[in-house]
């Protein structure tokens, strides 16, 4: 399990303003901690470490160490809001986790194994990821990095499930929990589709008509500003 630690602020100043403000201020993000049967509270988090710390995968399936005037509150990240356009966080949401409560959590799925894979280096297959990550429960001392599957030896038409990973002990699959016909599929070994010389052919015709239409548009809008400097 990675560590993180950041240190934030209380924050008093409410309201979009005050959030707008603190931005523009570019040392903090507002953000809040909830949860732990106790009442939300505004923070500000400090920049810098916080932009560091996100671009760790880690950062998102790990336990955090929020510093709020010297006190340690562990907590998890639960939400980013991001700016539409640019590259920036708006806002962030904690939860707070308990030592003796256990919790949900998405944690990535890794696969392994890729350039051993049977059906991928001697049958032409090749992998299909339908999971990226997986909703797990555990106490915050169990809380995985991660979840790793190895498909080194798997043939093609072979697909895994939730059933087929190996979980840590003390970490429980929420999907799996409801029930067996909730064992959705995670990734399979399908045989790479070849394209057929008629698709390739229909390919290059729809790109050619494509292109003829560019043409045709640019001539016709030549032919207007001819007509307008005339004018």
């Amino acid at each position: 399990m990675s560590d993180f630690k950041l240190n934030v602020k209380v924050r008093d100043d409410l309201g979009k303003g005050a959030s707008r403000r603190l931005r523009r201020e570019d040392l903090y993000i507002p953000a809040i901690v909830y949860g732990g049967n106790k009442a939300p509270r505004p923070i500000a988090v400090e920049k810098s470490a916080f932009y560091k710390a996100i671009e760790n995968e880690l950062f998102f399936s790990s336990l955090i160490d929020l510093i709020v005037d010297g006190k340690k509150h562990q907590v998890v990240v639960r939400d980013l809001q991001r700016h539409p356009f640019k590259p920036l966080v708006t806002h962030a949401d904690f939860l707070r986790v308990s030592a003796k409560e256990e919790f949900t959590m998405n944690v990535p799925l890794h696969v392994t194994g890729q350039e051993e894979c049977i059906g991928i280096k001697e049958e032409d297959g090749e992998l299909h990821q339908l999971m990226t990550e997986v909703e797990i429960s555990c106490l915050p001392k169990d809380l995985p990095d991660y979840l790793e599957v190895d498909i080194s030896e798997l043939e093609v038409g072979t697909t895994l499930h939730l059933s087929n990973i190996t979980l840590p002990k003390g970490v429980t699959s929420v999907a799996l929990s409801h029930g067996e016909e909730y064992d959705y599929a995670i990734l399979n070994i399908a045989k790479a589709r070849v394209r057929t010389d008629e698709e390739i052919e229909g390919e290059d015709a729809v790109g050619t008509e494509g292109e003829e239409g560019t043409d045709q548009e640019q001539d016709q809008e030549s032919s207007e500003g001819e007509g307008e400097d005339k004018s």
